[in-house]
């Protein structure tokens, strides 16, 4: 059985390695010449998520990628003096198994993970017809079912679900990513400032030749965010922060000559249903709960690993594989949306207390025994360790040598 998979980010790769493993035949087709090491921010593996790649073998690779951070230091507007807080312990309240990654390094690592695996880097699906399918640089060619892994703006959703492919809800908040130079930055800590309905983080990892800069703001006037307009997006990022503090504004003099610059609104997708046809969606492609507060890459990586194990347990049926697929995905998709709002607002409080509030949140989780803390954040499986809580069917099938 044929399958097309679009998109070699995170989704897309994981689905081909399973799939493969499944004793499929797997093509990757990717708009992107090469694998993408453009920059990108820090992402998180949770429970699930990490059993998962250990299954693949390649936890080991992924660890030795973590960004090492394991302090932050909060400051809020007004006061020179940060909140030491214990990321280790922050993340241990979490989840029982958690790593922080640049989201390019896990791609690579799960890119190379797979074998027998053909990729086809810069094309892109220009039509699906049935079995048929064009390509913008290579000749057509049949596949039994076609798979888009390829984000939140996703050109198979476009193709396939007509008006549907732009049922998102704005969640009130952008953000902004933007690679500054390592020097401003210390290994092992990331530094975090906070306003009302604002906050940057910055951070490097062990092995990058770069920090990263990521802005979250809530507009206080009527934004038109144009995905095309850079210089309207750097404006507006400098409008927001720049007086913030003395850092920041440091990070802000990097906009004009940053190599890496990234802006997007943060949507959530609310489609009822991720396949049409011969055709599914897996990821952010399908179910992006929202950039950044939602725990997305987990989320992928589960749905992918469930579609290749519904796909292998029905024997290449599509139709019912895809329903498979969705009820299993059904209940974690619906409480990554539920989350991801509950942390749109928390991240960006509105007011100075609240920002208080958040900065003292962090430091008494620093505080507290570590036990305690997990303890304590066990008894909400729907709110903090909502990623840990996730069930994974087992479908059987053969693991790694090194997993």
């Amino acid at each position: 059985m044929r399958v097309l998979i679009s998109g070699a980010s995170i989704a897309g790769p994981v689905l081909a390695y399973w799939l493969n493993r499944g004793g499929f035949e797997v093509t990757v087709v990717e708009r992107s010449p090469e694998p993408r090491k453009t920059g990108g921010h820090a992402i998180d593996l949770f429970g699930p998520a990490m059993n998962i790649a250990e299954q693949m073998g390649v936890l080991d690779r992924v660890l030795d990628h973590a960004t090492g951070t394991d302090r932050i230091l909060a400051y809020r507007d007004g006061s020179p003096r940060p909140a030491h807080i214990d990321y280790r312990k922050l993340s241990a309240a979490i989840s029982d198994r958690h790593v922080e990654i640049m989201r390019d390094d896990l791609s690579e690592i799960f890119v190379d993970a797979g074998t027998d695996i053909e990729y086809m880097f810069g094309d892109q699906i220009t039509a699906i017809d049935g079995a048929r399918v064009t390509f913008a640089h290579s000749p057509a060619r049949d596949f039994d079912v076609v798979v888009g892994a390829d984000g939140l703006r996703s050109g198979v959703r476009r193709l396939v679900f007509g008006d549907d492919a732009g049922r998102t809800e704005f969640l009130g908040t952008y953000l902004s990513v933007l690679s500054i130079p390592k020097s401003l930055a210390r290994e092992g800590e990331s530094s975090m400032h906070f306003g009302a309905d604002r906050s940057v983080m910055m951070y490097t990892a062990n092995h990058l030749d770069d920090a990263r800069a990521v802005f979250l703001f809530r507009p206080t006037t009527d934004y038109r965010y144009d995905h095309r307009d850079h210089e309207g997006q750097k404006q507006q990022l400098r409008a927001h922060f720049r007086g913030m503090s003395a850092d920041v504004d440091r990070w802000l003099d990097e906009l004009d000559g940053t190599p890496t610059f990234y802006f997007d609104a943060i949507d959530q997708l609310q489609l009822t249903t991720w396949s049409r046809g011969r055709v599914t969606l897996v990821g952010d492609a399908g179910y992006c709960p929202g950039p950044a507060v939602g725990g997305s890459t987990s989320l992928a990586v589960i749905g992918a690993y469930v579609l290749a194990g519904e796909l292998e347990r029905a024997g290449g049926d599509h139709a019912a594989a895809f329903a498979a697929y969705e009820e299993v995905m059904r209940a974690p998709v619906l409480g990554a949306r539920a989350l991801a709002k509950s942390i749109a607002k928390g991240i960006l409080p509105s007011t100075q207390l609240g920002v208080r509030a958040l900065i003292g949140a962090g430091r008494l989780i620093s505080i507290l025994p570590t036990p305690v803390t997990a303890a304590l954040a066990r008894l909400n499986s729907t709110g903090i360790r909502f990623y840990n809580s996730i069930s994974v069917p087992d479908y059987g099938f053969p693991v790694s040598a090194a997993g």
